[in-house]
């Protein structure tokens, strides 16, 4: 079992997500914010390097404005910050997105990222997804990231069944989905996180959902 060179990548634990529409509501933002410090402190002392994101939306724009407060990231993280950390600004959801994070990984021969922050339902999401495509492979943290409820002209769906359906989803396929102290436990033994696949996935859910 090869040993993993993974990353910390914290995913834009700003204060946009701690009030306000976008404030997180599964797992609530007070526990997974907890669980994401717990991550960044066992990164940190088994010598894991940390990148920290931050998303713009633009000045003038009505959330992720990098001229207000709510752009700052969460005191529990910035009293974390250390000068070793790697720090990147994006615009889109995915964290490989017009960034130099894959060419920063590829120079410190890191091949794993680990992704906790928010929300579940958009950066990363799409961050887990995105990774397939480069050659990175994607560990996710359950209990250190989070969702909100969502409602369109598709449908309403509340926080809880959000962050759940997509956990599943994740670990189906794109990444290999724990908690911060399953992952904790993998990174002090060395090893990968255990992953489910599709076929695997879809037996399970055949014989727990079948058909008429």
């Amino acid at each position: 079992m090869t040993t993993p060179n993974r990353a910390l990548i914290v995913v834009d634990v700003q204060q946009e997500y701690f009030a306000g529409p976008l404030e997180i509501q599964y797992p609530s933002v007070d526990d997974s914010l907890a669980r994401v410090a717990e991550a960044i402190d066992a990164a940190s002392a088994a010598g894991i390097p940390v990148v920290v994101f931050q998303h713009t939306s633009g000045e003038g724009s009505p959330v992720f404005d990098p001229s207000t407060e709510a752009f700052a990231l969460h005191p529990e993280i910035e009293g974390r910050r250390r000068s070793d950390w790697k720090s990147i600004t994006k615009q889109y959801s995915s964290v490989f997105a017009d960034t130099d994070l894959l060419d920063w990984l590829h120079e410190n021969s890191l091949d794993t990222v680990t992704l906790v922050g928010y929300m579940t339902n958009n950066c990363i999401l799409a961050s887990a997804a995105g990774a397939e495509a480069v050659g990175i492979t994607a560990e996710v943290l359950s209990d250190a990231t989070g969702a909100i409820s969502l409602g369109n002209d598709a449908g309403h769906v509340d926080a809880e069944t959000v962050h759940r359906t997509l956990m599943a989803l994740l670990d189906s396929n794109f990444a290999a989905v724990a908690t911060t102290k399953g992952w904790t436990t993998a990174v002090s033994a060395g090893q990968p996180l255990a992953a489910s696949n599709l076929p695997e996935s879809a037996t399970a859910g055949a014989a727990r959902f079948p058909r008429g």
